[in-house]
This record gives structure tokens, C-alpha cells and sequence, in this order.
């Protein structure tokens, strides 16, 4: 049997100061390699398609948003392709009656497509195949909860696939996110595992893998290694990753090396590293012992003018004696990794590290929904 997964999509999603038509450009970006995501899933001609959370990129996503996700579903549904949805860390509520807009989707959908959104463990029986669904729970110990009931109900004659959204150890952490679970990979125990949450597609071990986002989201993604899907073969356990073409690249451009350079040599440096952006390209470049009076001197007209082909160049100074770099603000999804790295550097003989870092990443994911549209 072929199963085709899509991780992480985070519709709605948005960041850099550039619009087109009245919305965020990097949006745009986003929709787009959904869709294709979903163009070429369907092309696999797979006998079960599945979705593994984060589709949205906020519990109440925007209109726009969710018509992404209803005429992605529509044509789903005329292919006659079984589908089965998970809800991740970011597109399951965190308050009381906020409702899922899973569950909008599932009075429209819910003939053709099983949701796992109800913060539960759900059994999908298919043809030759058992799905194992964990959705994105409130806690660890739900989570852990829902894994055991999970490996207690496998089929003895039938594959068992589990779908589920932890963030598990074993892989590189490259950020801290809101409303994240870690477990454990020893307890995702099913014949085949598939997970969403972690945006390059990797293999946990045997068996197990991460399918990856559709697109790169920052830098903190890994943007060298390619987004897209994944083709599982239930029969022989292999699975490779099909990426999507003609995204929009995410470029680390050469450092400038500023120590000891007068003004305007530093200057020479970023233009012309400026100058080598790709095209449509989202780049940054870092000016490494930069003095202030320098980077204060340059003409950051004239940058962008140099990388005109980018859509966005951002500097990153490093000053001389300076820890750490000036930065832009942040955007919510950093957030919590900012918190980590406060909570890291306080004294905190007599105070339990681990719960602050919970509370404060609680506090956030609620205020982060309290202020959604």
C-alpha cells in the first residue's frame, strides 16, 4: 500500500514587510507550496494520503487560510483518495470553547476524511492497514497516555501506521516552539511511524521518520535541505522523501570578515556581497567584528539597491566586544526559544528550571491566542 504524508504547512504564517495584493508575501510563498504539496501527493496516486498537523499555523486561522485548506480538501476528494488529519502544536486550542477549525472541516469533510482533532487517541481501520492516530494533546502525559493505548491496540494482521506530532530527543532541536510535547522515541512503537512537527524530513530509525514542512520558514529550518513529502510502501517499509520545485531559497550569504576595516571598506564588502543574492531570494549576511562607527556608516540604500533581485537582505552585525548580535524583532514563533535562553542565564538555586520554562512557554501559547484574530 502507498501512503503519501504531508507535514507542517503553517497556512497563514507570516513575516518580512512586504505585501502583495494586500498580503504577506511570504504567505503567499506558504499557500503556494501547500498546494503544490497536495498537486504532488495526488500525483503519486496513493491509496492513502495523510496529514500530519500544523496545517494551519494558528488554532483560529483566517478566512483565507482556511479556503486555502477547503479547496485543497475538494480536490482530495474527487480524486476518491482516502485521508486521514492530525492537529499539531500550533492549530489545536490551548483555551477552553475556542473550538477547532478541524472540526469545521469535519462537518464538511468528515465522510471522506477521518479527523483526529478531539486532543484524543482515534483508531482508523482501512483495508489492510490499521492508522494509529495521536493528535496534539495538552500535555506530555496525555501524549504519553495516548502513545500507550496506541501500541496496545495493534492489529495482528494488519500494518499498523501511527501518525502523530511529538518532538522527540533523538533529533537535532534547532528551536524551541510554542505548545511543543516532547517524548521519547521509544514509546512511538508501531509497525510504521510518521510524524509532523520537526521541518526536515528525517529518519528517527528504523521505521520511524519525520516527513518534513513544505517549506522553509526561517533560517532555524535548515533551508539546504529540500521540502516536500513523503511516499511510505507499506509493504517493503521504505520511504523517500519527493521534494518540491522552484522555492523560494533561503541564502546565507559569505561573511564580511570587518575587523580592522575602515568604513569604507566594510562598505565595499557588503555591496558587493549584496550584489550576489539569487533571485527572489529571503538572505542574510553577517558582519563579523564590525565596529559601530562602520556599520552606522553604511548606506543601506545603497544595499538594497545591490540586492535588488532579493526580496529580502537582512544584516546581522556583530560588534567588536559585543555577545551577541543586533537583531530585528522577533517574531512569535521565536519567542519561546528568547525565554529558553532568559531562563538559562538566571540564578536559579531553589526554583525547579523546568517549570518555568513550561509556565513561561504556557503564558505565551495563551497569549499568542488571546490576541488572534
Amino acid at each position: 500500500m502507498k501512503v503519501v504524508a504531508l507535514g507542517d504547512a503553517h497556512l497563514g504564517r507570516s513575516y518580512l514587510p512586504y505585501t502583495r495584493d494586500g498580503v504577506n508575501v511570504r504567505e503567499l510563498d506558504f499557500e503556494a507550496s501547500f498546494d503544490a504539496a497536495v498537486d504532488l501527493a495526488l500525483a503519486q496516486e496513493p491509496d492513502v494520503l495523510v496529514w500530519l498537523g500544523d496545517v494551519f499555523d494558528h488554532p483560529r486561522p483566517t478566512y483565507r487560510s482556511f479556503r486555502v485548506v477547503q479547496r485543497a480538501l475538494t480536490r482530495v476528494r474527487e480524486h476518491g483518495v482516502t485521508t486521514v488529519v492530525i492537529t499539531g502544536n500550533h492549530d489545536t486550542p490551548r483555551l477552553p470553547g475556542t473550538g477547532s477549525p478541524y472540526a469545521a472541516l469535519a462537518d464538511t469533510f468528515g465522510d471522506d476524511v477521518r479527523f483526529a482533532h478531539r486532543m484524543g487517541y482515534e483508531r482508523f481501520e482501512l483495508p489492510g492497514l490499521v492508522v494509529h492516530a495521536v493528535p496534539q494533546m495538552l500535555t506530555a502525559e496525555a501524549t504519553v497516555e495516548a502513545l500507550r493505548r496506541a501500541d496496545a491496540e495493534r492489529d495482528l494482521d494488519r500494518t499498523n501506521l501511527l501518525l502523530a506530532h511529538p518532538l522527540v530527543p533523538s533529533v537535532e532541536r534547532r528551536y524551541a516552539d510554542i505548545n511543543e510535547i516532547e517524548v521519547d522515541d521509544g514509546l512511538l512503537r508501531a509497525d510504521l511511524v510518521l510524524l509532523g512537527h520537526y521541518h526536515a524530513h528525517t529518519q528517527v530509525r528504523p521505521g520511524v521518520w519525520y516527513a518534513g514542512s513544505t517549506d522553509t520558514f526561517t533560517f532555524a529550518d535548515d533551508p539546504g535541505r529540500p521540502k516536500g513529502i513523503v511516499v511510505l510502501d507499506t509493504d517493503t517499509g521504505r520511504c523517500r522523501h519527493v521534494p518540491i520545485p522552484g522555492q523560494r531559497p533561503l541564502v546565507t550569504l559569505p561573511t564580511v570578515d570587518a575587523l580592522g576595516l575602515s568604513p569604507g571598506e566594510v562598505a565595499a564588502q557588503v555591496l558587493e556581497r549584496a550584489s550576489t543574492v539569487p533571485d527572489r531570494a529571503v538572505a542574510r549576511l553577517y558582519l563579523e567584528g564590525v565596529e559601530p562607527e562602520a556599520y552606522r556608516l553604511l548606506d543601506l540604500e545603497a544595499v538594497r539597491a545591490a540586492a535588488g533581485a532579493a526580496l529580502h537582505l537582512k544584516l546581522e552585525p556583530r560588534f567588536v566586544d559585543a555577545a551577541m548580535p543586533v537583531d530585528e524583532l522577533a517574531d512569535m514563533a521565536s519567542m519561546p526559544t528568547r525565554w529558553d535562553a532568559y531562563v538559562g542565564q538566571q540564578d536559579l538555586t531553589g526554583f525547579d528550571e523546568h517549570q518555568l520554562r513550561r509556565l513561561g512557554h504556557d503564558y505565551l501559547a495563551r497569549a499568542v491566542e488571546e490576541a488572534g484574530p
